[in-house]
This record gives C-alpha cells, sequence and structure tokens, in this order.
C-alpha cells in the first residue's frame, strides 16, 4: 500500500471528528449528480451512481441529500452543468500527483489548483506528464478491530482480490477494476465491515522523501484535498508511517 493509501486511511479513520462535513457533502452530491446524469438513476444498473451512494453513506450523508441530488441529475430539480475533470502535477522533490475534480467552473477550478501546487513549490503538467505512472485499480478497506486479521486476508484471496496488505486494525485489499463489485460483495457476504471501498489511481512505483519534503508534500495533498471542487488527490510519495502519525496528531 503506498504512502499516500496510508495518509487516506488515517484520514478516514478521523472523518467521525471532521468539522468540515457540509463540504464533503457538497463533495458527495457533486459525485452523485455526475454518476446519475450520465447513467440515469438507477443503481442496479449505474455502477458509478452505485458506488458513489456507497460512499455517500460511509460518511453518514442524509437520505434527503441522496435522493435530491439524483433528482436533479435526472430531471427531478434544478440541474447543475458539472463537468469531470484531471489534472497533473509534481509537488515538492518531483512526487507525481494526479487530481480529479467536478466542477461547473473549469477555469476557476484550475486556476486554484495550480495556486496550490505553486504555493507548493510544484507545479502542473500537461495532460499524460504523470498519469503513466498510475493504474486503476479497486480499493477496500475491511477493519479487523473485531475480526481475525488471517480470516480477512484468507476471505479477500478467496474472494479474487490481486494484492492483500494487512495493517493497523484494517486490511487494504486491492483488485482489478472489473474485478471490485464482485470481491466487495462476497466481502460483505461473508459479514466482514467494510470500512471503505471505491475505485483509485494506484502508482505502479513509488518514491521516498526527506522528512521535511514529505512534510510540504503533505500539506499540498491536503491543501487540494480541501479545494471545493476537487474529488480525489492520488500521489506516488511513499510516506514513513511514523511520520504520518506524527503530522496526523
Amino acid at each position: 500500500m503506498s504512502g499516500h493509501s496510508k495518509w487516506s486511511t488515517i484520514k478516514r479513520k478521523k472523518a467521525a471528528a471532521d468539522n468540515k462535513r457540509g463540504a464533503i457533502f457538497t463533495k458527495l452530491a457533486k459525485e452523485i449528480q455526475l454518476a446519475a446524469k450520465a447513467g440515469g438513476g438507477d443503481t442496479e444498473t449505474n455502477f458509478k451512481l452505485r458506488l458513489a451512494i456507497q460512499r455517500a453513506r460511509a460518511s453518514n450523508m442524509p437520505s434527503d441529500n441522496i435522493e435530491r441530488a439524483i433528482a436533479k441529475a435526472t430531471g427531478g430539480g434544478e440541474a447543475e452543468q458539472l463537468d469531470e475533470v484531471s489534472y497533473e502535477g509534481y509537488g515538492p522533490g518531483g512526487t507525481a500527483i494526479l487530481v480529479t475534480a467536478v466542477t461547473d467552473n473549469r477555469n476557476r477550478t484550475v486556476a486554484e489548483i495550480r495556486h496550490e501546487f505553486t504555493r507548493a513549490g510544484g507545479n502542473l503538467g500537461e495532460n499524460g506528464s504523470v498519469a503513466w505512472q498510475f493504474e486503476s485499480k479497486g480499493t477496500i478497506a475491511v477493519a479487523t478491530d473485531d475480526q481475525d486479521e488471517d480470516e480477512v486476508v484468507l476471505a479477500a484471496i478467496e474472494a479474487g482480490a490481486e494484492d492483500v496488505d494487512a495493517g493497523e486494525g484494517a486490511v487494504e485489499i486491492q483488485t482489478a477494476p472489473g474485478e471490485f463489485e464482485a470481491v466487495r460483495q462476497a466481502l460483505d457476504e461473508a459479514g466482514l465491515t467494510i470500512e471503505h471501498a471505491d475505485m483509485a489511481m494506484v502508482p505502479t512505483s513509488t518514491i521516498t522523501l526527506d522528512e521535511g519534503t514529505a512534510k510540504q508534500t503533505l500539506r499540498l495533498l491536503d491543501a487540494l484535498e480541501e479545494l471545493e471542487d476537487v474529488q480525489r488527490v492520488y500521489s506516488n510519495a511513499d510516506f514513513d508511517e511514523a511520520l504520518l502519525a506524527s503530522y496526523a496528531g
């Protein structure tokens, strides 16, 4: 599991105390709207919508908010013109960073993202400049606080996981994109506690940063993720676990 994935796991565990819940709901509503607009409002036939709703429920988003977002996209409410866009760039120490956003104003979004890169001493790149260093994977986190870790690992392998990494309090699982939903369902049916399930861009290799550069990179990743239009941020940085714990503290 990459260092950025470890950081994302730490942040998920702290999410219950997040005082920016409204901002999270805004991001989730945009994602639901975009998925519903592209594939319709039926979760049985629209995988992206089903996944977006699962993420929303995992963040305790009220059902009314979810239904309102679907209605906006499918003609039952005031629709927004939203576009899904991706940006690529380099952070401190040459860290490769991918950013995905959902926006109603591309000029505003790119200006805000460029500002954060520049402030951190990095820079935005051209399309394709860093994307080749990542590949799409299904990612699932299963809690092991009340589960036998070895049994969770075995269940993941039997379900078709490509890679399994047991960490503190959770097992992180990667799948091929086409196997993601089948693996998630198998783990759910096995009675395991799924903390997080999503599609992600995973680095094919990682780079190790010195402490100062690592902290700069973490601050950049946080700043990007806090932008209202930004949905996901991925990097190929491999952060030391002690540093992550200290930074999160």
